[in-house]
């Protein structure tokens, strides 16, 4: 019998790549194997730290007495819904020809987690090795499988991943119950979340206090050129009679060229992509969600190949990879025309300063691999992502941007004004722009006539944030991971406390209460910050999880009391006036994922209804259109909102009696019509008398 390695992925599809690539052939329902190796996979976690009913009876109810949950041991549990998988895993793990096991999840904190879980809870006792790959391209895996390393040398991330997770459970739910017992609504709060939405209210209470002010300015036109006045306060002028008294006065005299400086600016290309940025810069130009980013990214990652490890913190390379960039631009040799000359060129890089091994963490910059992508293969969102990380890739091979900047002074008395030109001598790395060519020869002691223009203008408030500037702001202060970000921001809007508007992100009124009610503490980026720069030094094995763990636990606890002894009062928005027909209770609005519902606000009572009659698949026999649900005191029946028609709904059985073929005919011509007539039965006559004309 020979001896084989147990591999186990993230994902199905990573394990099917590895399968094909290591010959593991022969398909199972929860595995590949070949001669040498076994393939398995995990479904993201299939473990989860226990709830606290798991661990003490007492915590099954929530209760401010229990409070707060500190326990002794943190243990482990299968998630629901995967168990099969677990299963099978453990079963393969016992297996007596499987003598090592291969940790091939994701390269980072969570997918180590992920692994060791499982490795934990089958009770594997066997040597363990890690893949540890930034690209999922055939040649990056046989190269990694080449170079696997012990998996001890990476205890140091499974503690910081560990760490991670407890502090998360005693902060995050203490403190959620803690909030939810006192002011009897449901409060979620945690040590990253709730300074996230601290960070867009503080914007919000900005754009609150603006008061808009008017105020003028004051321009010099030459010929085509005009320049502003410099003033060390640009909002001096208040009064119309002041500024253009200040106007009439330097119109007595004639103006004077005191001075001209030319300067080369060279501008560098930026560093490519990590996933904060390309996630800042696809809100920006796109509108895309940080999730959504995320996901086109993984995608091309994953199932295409063409770019490198998404979740990934660092905008720099490993020397060691300078080897690569010919083949990397090879892949993408139809993409530009510039491309064929930087290969004929040696695929060498400007940008010389990417090549840093020290600003490299767990994962290089976001780049293309070396494999052709198939274009026709990929959506038109996963194609804008794509193209962002190629052309900043292709910006390391050009020439730095280089422009001839002049700046001219001009002096009318002690008054001065600045007019600059900038002409591009070497466009490299940046797209030619067309320019406007300048219509002014300034010469040193030129003489300037008086031409001014007084322009009104309003002071602009600040903008609400948007998804980009705010994961700006969450990486500036440490609030989460790459990784975690795009989660971080769904789950605020999910729990209704911050909302996506049309200009940006703006606090519900319940995430607006929850920042008065929860501690201060957890409302500023401080306290997170620290423990982030902590959970890092797990990592790189400078610090101790235990001696970490046993301050959360502190913090744990003086957060809770504060709680408890809090006096802030709290009023529930989402309770409405509509009474419940069961217990007279007033009825209480609440998001789910099948739309608004009403649910009783007495917890005694289980009354719920939907806000609005959810619409079916079933058309009306009139006009065609779908027909709402609507529950009725005799059962459920359809109803048509435009033609007031009502149907029976059919019960089970009878739903599912198959259509004859006559009867599938019949309702497929019925439905292909038409929804309403493309026109007014207006203008067809209009058009038939024209006809006839």
């Amino acid at each position: 019998m020979a001896n084989k390695q147990l591999i186990i992925a993230e994902k199905p599809s990573v394990a099917k790549d590895l399968s094909k690539v290591l010959g593991a052939n022969q398909k199972n329902k929860s595995y590949y194997e070949g001669p040498t190796v076994i393939v398995t996979w995990a479904l993201g976690h299939l473990l989860g730290l226990k709830m606290p009913e798991d661990i003490n009876k007492e915590w099954q109810s929530w209760q401010m007495e229990t409070l707060p949950m500190v326990p002794k041991n943190l243990g482990i549990k299968p998630l629901p819904k995967t168990g099969h998988q677990l299963k099978a895993i453990k079963q393969l793990a016992n297996r007596k020809d499987v003598t090592e096991a291969v940790i091939a999840t994701d390269a980072g904190r969570e997918g180590e987690l992920v692994a060791r879980w499982i490795l934990e809870y089958v009770h594997f006792n066997k040597p363990v090795k890690r893949l540890w790959i930034s690209s999922q391209t055939d040649k990056a895996i046989k190269d990694g499988f080449k170079k696997l390393r012990p998996a001890k040398e990476y205890d140091n991330l499974y503690y910081s991943a560990l760490a991670r997770a407890k502090a998360d459970w005693l902060v995050g739910l203490n403190v959620t119950r803690a909030l939810t017992v006192k002011y009897q609504d449901s409060l979620s709060a945690g040590r990253v979340q709730t300074p996230t939405l601290s960070l867009v209210r503080q914007q919000e209470k900005k754009i609150e206090g603006f008061r808009p002010q008017t105020y003028f300015s004051v321009e010099l036109q030459v010929q085509k050129e005009k320049a502003k006045l410099v003033q060390s306060n640009p909002y001096a002028f208040k009064e119309r009679n002041d500024v253009e008294a200040f106007v009439k006065k330097l119109s007595e005299g004639k103006g004077k060229v005191t001075d001209i400086q030319e300067k080369t600016k060279t501008e560098q290309a930026p560093l490519p992509y990590d996933l904060t940025e390309i996630q800042r810069e696809a809100n920006q130009r796109y509108q895309f969600s940080a999730k959504k980013t995320l996901s086109l990214v993984q995608s091309l990652y994953e199932f295409h190949k063409i770019v490198t490890y998404p979740r990934t913190d660092s905008k720099y390379l490993t020397t060691d990879m300078k080897a690569t960039m010919k083949e990397r631009l090879q892949a993408v040799s139809d993409f530009a025309p510039e491309v064929k000359t930087y290969i004929k060129d040696g695929g060498q890089v400007k940008l010389t300063k990417v090549f840093q091994n020290e600003k490299v963490t767990d994962h290089h910059a976001l780049i293309p691999t070396e494999q052709r992508p198939r274009y026709e293969k990929l959506s038109g969102d996963e194609q804008k992502i794509y193209n962002m990380i190629v052309t900043r890739f292709l910006g390391m091979f050009a020439e730095p941007h280089r422009t001839k900047q002049t700046k001219v002074t001009v002096n009318f008395n002690k008054e001065q004004f600045i007019f600059r030109q900038s002409k591009v001598e070497v466009a490299g790395w940046k797209q030619e722009k067309e320019e406007v060519a300048p219509s002014v020869d300034w010469k040193l002691g030129m003489i300037v006539p008086p031409n001014f223009t007084i322009n009104k203008e309003l002071t602009a408030p600040p903008k609400p944030l948007t998804e980009g500037t705010l994961l700006g702001l969450m990486e500036k202060h440490s609030l989460g991971t790459p990784a975690t970000r795009a989660e971080i921001i769904e789950k605020l809007i999910k729990s209704e406390l911050m909302e996506r508007t049309t200009n940006g992100l703006s606090v519900s009124p319940k995430g607006k209460q929850l920042l008065e009610l929860v501690n201060p503490s957890l409302v500023t980026p401080e306290l997170t910050e620290k423990w982030e720069k902590t959970l890092e030094a797990i990592a790189k094995g400078k610090q101790s999880s235990t001696v970490f763990l046993k301050e959360i636990e502190q913090d744990t606890k003086k957060l809770v009391n504060e709680i408890k002894q809090s006096e802030s009062k709290y009023q529930d928005f989402s309770i409405t006036q509509k009474k419940c027909p069961e217990c007279g209770s007033n009825l209480r609005e609440k998001n789910t994922k099948d739309g608004k519902i009403y649910v009783c606000s007495n917890q005694d009572c289980s009354y719920r209804r939907r806000k609005d009659p959810k619409v079916s698949n079933h058309r009306c026999s009139q006009c065609h259109r779908k027909m709402e649900i609507i529950d009725g005191k005799n059962g459920a029946y359809f109803k048509c909102k435009y033609c007031s028609i009502t149907e029976k709904m059919q019960d089970k059985k009878e739903r599912s009696k198959k259509l004859t073929k006559h009867e599938e005919r019949k309702l497929m011509k019925k439905y292909s019509q038409k929804e309403e007539p493309e026109e007014s039965a207006l203008a067809q006559a209009l058009k038939a008398a024209m006809k006839q004309d």
